[in-house]
């Protein structure tokens, strides 16, 4: 048998879970560099939904809808698997011409949408998703620097709705000084009120959540650039209480002092990160695994979307971790999912992860505009 009827035989055995579908004519064979990706036994990885340009952040809908944001499309759109083989037929446009969408967030029946500046809710949309009509804007005070303006979006535990607020910079002091709100996690009230910080001392982080058990923030954190190839880590931090900083931008990682800014500060004076990650790997969206699809040892452990490094000398990231913790202590940093970077080329950038209601795991990527499907065969 030839290589190239072998490499299809491979490549079909992998994504027939995501093939045997109703309505054909509304699903593509899942891309072949699909075979490229190297994962734990059991798993397989499937396309839930392709041409979705720039596909970013990722938020569950009651009723089982994906929403996904595009920051380059300046859309927000609504992602349906009518049949539940995990495959979406349907697919709407529930919000466009918006100023760099990247968070959104699910609550009560209701979108959260979150411009550079501002945040828009879509009401019962999930009965709406062919007319969602206007959204009502309920925050227009955040700041409009484009660098690291983008936000993400979650509902805490305590119904709050936190997002973040990065430093408008690689690395700066005076604009964090004249607006506190800078380099920081946030939150308010569902309806716009109530705004605060959060946590402070963050230079920008796109990922946070939960933990299922202890019900604290979780966060990863992207370091500084220009201080190395392998300087500073990228973080991945936890925030059991209100009011900690972090460091930023005296301290990175932990260790390590700024050489412009920090002159005369201690690194012990600042909260470390709870495991240190790919320097300049960009990790991004994080979850803890809350579904049952997976093995047991899967439980309560945390999964992080590395978009992959843009400076290094030598490419890193382009791939989906696994933190393992003990209690509430991270134990290892492994990877789980990789091959979007291939012999120093890189063909897809994972940005957000996302446990669907059976326990599959989607990964949004903007680089090859796909949301992926991960999932388990016992």
């Amino acid at each position: 048998m030839s290589r190239y009827l072998l490499f299809l035989l491979a490549f079909f055995t992998l994504a027939l879970p995501a093939t045997s579908c109703k309505n054909k004519a509304l699903k593509k064979a899942p891309d072949p560099r699909l075979g490229d990706i190297k994962l734990p036994p059991g798993f397989s990885i499937s396309i839930f939904a392709d041409s979705v340009k720039n596909a970013r952040s990722l938020a569950l809908g009651d009723n089982g809808t994906v929403f996904v944001s595009s920051r380059d499309a300046g859309n927000v759109y609504a992602l349906v698997d009518k049949d539940g083989d995990g495959v979406a037929e349907q697919r709407y446009t529930v919000a466009s011409g918006m100023d760099d969408p990247n968070g959104i967030a699910f609550k009560n029946g209701s979108l959260y949408m979150a411009e550079v500046d501002k945040i828009y809710r879509l009401d019962d949309i999930e009965n709406k998703l062919s007319a969602p009509g206007k959204p009502v804007l309920i925050y227009d005070s955040l700041p409009h620097d484009k660098h690291h303006g983008w936000k993400y979006l979650a509902f805490g535990p305590d119904g709050k709705l936190y997002l973040q607020i990065g430093a408008p910079c690689n690395i700066c002091d005076d604009n964090i000084t004249k607006d506190p709100r800078y380099a920081t996690i946030d939150r308010m009230n569902p309806d716009g009120t109530g705004f605060e910080i959060f946590a402070s001392g963050i230079r920008n982080s796109v990922g946070f959540d939960w933990h299922p058990q202890t019900n604290e923030l979780w966060f990863t954190e992207n370091g500084r650039d220009n201080l190395g190839d392998d300087v500073p880590a990228d973080e991945l931090n936890r925030a059991p209480v209100p009011g900690l900083n972090f460091g930023y931008p005296f301290c990175h990682a932990g260790d390590i002092l700024d050489p412009e800014f920090g002159k005369g500060k201690n690194c012990a004076d600042y909260v470390g990160p709870e495991i240190k990650l790919h320097p300049h790997g960009a990790a991004l969206g994080m979850r803890f695994y809350t579904g049952k699809q997976f093995p047991a040892g899967y439980q309560n452990q945390i999964f992080i979307a590395e978009h992959g490094s843009w400076n290094r000398s030598e490419p890193i990231g382009y791939q989906v971790s696994l933190v393992k913790l003990e209690g509430n202590k991270a134990v290892s940093f492994e990877p789980f999912a990789t091959g979007w970077l291939k012999n120093g080329d890189a063909w897809g950038r994972p940005v957000d992860v996302l446990v669907q209601k059976d326990g599959s795991l989607l990964v949004s990527d903007d680089y090859a505009n796909v949301v992926y499907r991960i999932s388990y065969n016992k």
